[in-house]
């Protein structure tokens, strides 16, 4: 008998732990999902000075609202998640006559912008021992594919990636996207080359690949491979390195490299363009100044993806970008922390860049661009409103001439930004 009893605990036990590993797998799953959602307030004016503008404003002022589900991982050697992501934005000002600002998608037909837009997505992801697999909607950050939120939703992509770290100071990523939701875009399409000659055709995917890998912690070297199905191929080289210097100084220098050219059935022609770009950073406490010198080279200006998808692994990339044929640009920027003055939160960055030697074509006169920028931003660090962010950012852009025989353009921008994320 006793025996018998034995046999019947331990079938129970067997049983009982049967059914509670997917509850624990499944408490793993829902106990590190984090919740949040992001505010953000946004309101733009871009003011025209040249003669002939066909616009002297355009702008708009809307409220947006970034849901995010962030979940965690099941247990096991093999452990999967699923995240969610809803963006969704209303206008509060900016109709007729004000468009198209970049911000909020234009109905050209009815010469409005329009009142509203949004969209959603799912994540799905799986993670083993150091690796991770991720399908569906993605917010990349890398130097051949990057995301958007500098102006009220945030651009995505769609498609599949991999990052791995089994390997020691070494990094490896790589991809496929097939799909782009821009940044005043509803829904998703096709990606192309956004300052070619029109949108003659779509790719049906971005490849890429790439490694960093630390040497030091204080150095690393970064390469990464993208190709634009059919309209380019690109490579990315880059290092960086932050030095002590001593009584309170620190250098930071990023070299960094692009070459690009037509993959494919060329689909927007031959594309010749190399660049390269240093940016060095010096600090002391609560300044840092920096000098930045970019040059374009060949007979192209630097491909940009779909929706003007930003590329700030160029050092100079900013609302003009600097990217145009035989361009070379440089910047000096300051920066200040206001904790020095007992202003925790209070953060400034001034820069100014200019641009010369821009090949127009045939027997045009070179063009000269420049552009200045002053942000000043405050997060509230403690109390009720504790991580409200409040930002003002203005921009002064000037063009010797615009396109073909254009006079230049001529205008400033101001962005008053408020953010602030709710995490449940």
């Amino acid at each position: 008998m006793f025996h018998r009893k034995g046999l019947l605990r331990r079938a129970i036990a067997v049983g009982l732990a049967g059914g509670l590993a997917p509850l624990a797998a499944q408490a793993a799953f829902v106990e590190d999902t984090e919740v949040s959602l992001g505010l953000r307030n946004f309101y733009i004016d871009r003011d025209f000075k040249q003669n002939n503008a066909p616009q002297s404003r355009v702008g708009s002022w809307t409220q947006g609202f970034d849901f995010r589900v962030i979940s965690g991982y099941t247990e096991g050697p093999v452990q999967f998640g699923l995240d969610l992501s809803a963006q969704y934005a209303v206008r509060l000002d900016g109709g007729g006559g004000r468009g198209p600002d970049g911000i909020i998608p234009y109905h050209r037909s009815e010469g409005e912008q329009a009142r509203d837009y949004g969209r959603a997505a799912l994540t799905g992801k799986m993670r083993f021992s150091n690796t991770e697999v991720k399908l569906g909607e993605h917010r990349p950050r890398l130097p051949v594919v990057f995301l958007d939120d500098s102006r009220q939703l945030v651009t995505t992509y769609h498609g599949f990636s991999i990052e791995s770290k089994e390997i020691d100071r070494l990094s490896l990523t790589a991809g496929r996207f097939t799909e782009i939701s821009s940044r005043e875009s509803s829904g998703r399409e096709k990606m192309y080359l956004f300052n070619g000659p029109d949108i003659r055709f779509r790719s049906d995917g971005l490849n890429f690949g790439g490694a960093t890998y630390a040497f030091t912690p204080a150095f690393s070297a970064t390469y990464f491979y993208g190709q634009l199905e059919d309209i380019y191929d690109q490579h990315y080289f880059g290092l960086a390195h932050n030095a002590d210097l001593g009584n309170g100084y620190k250098l930071k220098t990023d070299l960094r490299y692009f070459h690009n050219s037509e993959d494919g059935d060329a689909y927007y022609g031959d594309i010749d363009n190399r660049s390269y770009g240093a940016l060095a950073v010096l600090s002391k406490g609560f300044h840092s100044f920096g000098l930045g010198f970019q040059r374009m080279l060949g007979e192209s200006a630097f491909p940009t993806l779909s929706g003007y998808a930003p590329q700030p692994y160029l050092v100079n990339w900013s609302t003009i970008a600097f990217i145009k044929p035989n361009e070379k640009s440089w910047q000096a920027r300051y920066e200040y922390d206001f904790t020095g003055l007992g202003v925790p939160g209070l953060k400034m960055m001034t820069r100014y860049m200019r641009g010369t030697g821009i090949d127009r074509g045939g027997d045009l006169a070179d063009n000269v661009e420049s552009e200045f920028n002053f942000n000043l931003g405050y997060v509230i660090q403690d109390g009720a409103l504790k991580g409200l962010g409040v930002e003002w950012r203005h921009m002064d852009i000037k063009t010797r001439y615009g396109n073909g025989g254009a006079s230049g353009v001529d205008f400033k921008e101001n962005r008053l930004i408020t953010t602030y994320t709710f995490k449940f």
